[in-house]
């Protein structure tokens, strides 16, 4: 955490930095984004996976971070940086039609109704993340809470700039090609909780 995590760390103080690319020492093919990564297991398999592609991790949790840096260390993954404070700042630091496809997956669902202002998923939020894709980037989000599924159908279905792709319920019941699955995703099948899988299109 002392040695490796400032060199993984992006800085939003840097205006300078319009490339995303040059963020990484491969100039990768494609950039995602994953807001809310928890232990870092989907992040570090898809990085795995996808050696050719960049990876931005956002988790402002310090055990999940230290999960996920301990992770990069021993696999020697060198296609992830990270950022551990609010994916607001970072949205609204990265360049324009600069990301392939942001992930949110299993977000905090504060389930009270009085606290759902508080969910990540807001008109101000998915305006960010529609600046920030690219013409036919993808926003894909998972969850196994239905409120906020619906919540999440309900806010995106106000922003013309991204449209569902789901053509049959097959489409938002099964996971996403290749899921590598999450530790909380485990945890919800285990308590009898259904996920649901959303796919959204820039347009």
């Amino acid at each position: 955490m002392a040695t490796l995590l400032p060199e993984l760390t992006l800085d939003v103080a840097d205006t300078a930095t319009r490339d995303l690319a040059a963020l990484f020492p491969h100039k990768p093919s494609r950039v995602v984004l994953e807001i809310g990564f928890g232990g870092g297991e989907h992040l570090i398999a898809e990085a795995l996976r996808q050696p050719d592609v960049g990876f931005i991790g956002v988790e402002p949790f310090l055990n999940g971070m230290a999960k996920a840096v301990t992770a990069i260390a021993e696999r020697e993954v060198h296609n992830v940086r990270l950022f551990s404070r609010d994916a607001a700042l970072l949205l609204d630091w990265l360049p324009d039609a600069s990301l392939d496809e942001i992930d949110l997956l299993y977000p905090d669902p504060w389930p009270k109704k009085r606290h759902w202002k508080r969910r990540f998923v807001s008109s101000e939020n998915l305006e960010r993340m529609a600046r920030v894709l690219k013409p036919h980037g993808v926003f894909r989000f998972a969850s196994d809470i239905p409120s906020y599924v619906e919540w999440t159908l309900m806010h995106v279905a106000h922003d013309v700039r991204l449209g569902w792709t789901a053509e049959s319920a097959a489409d938002w019941m099964h996971p996403f090609p290749d899921w590598p699955g999450t530790r909380y995703e485990a945890k919800a099948r285990r308590a009898g909780r259904v996920p649901t899988y959303l796919e959204f299109v820039r347009t």
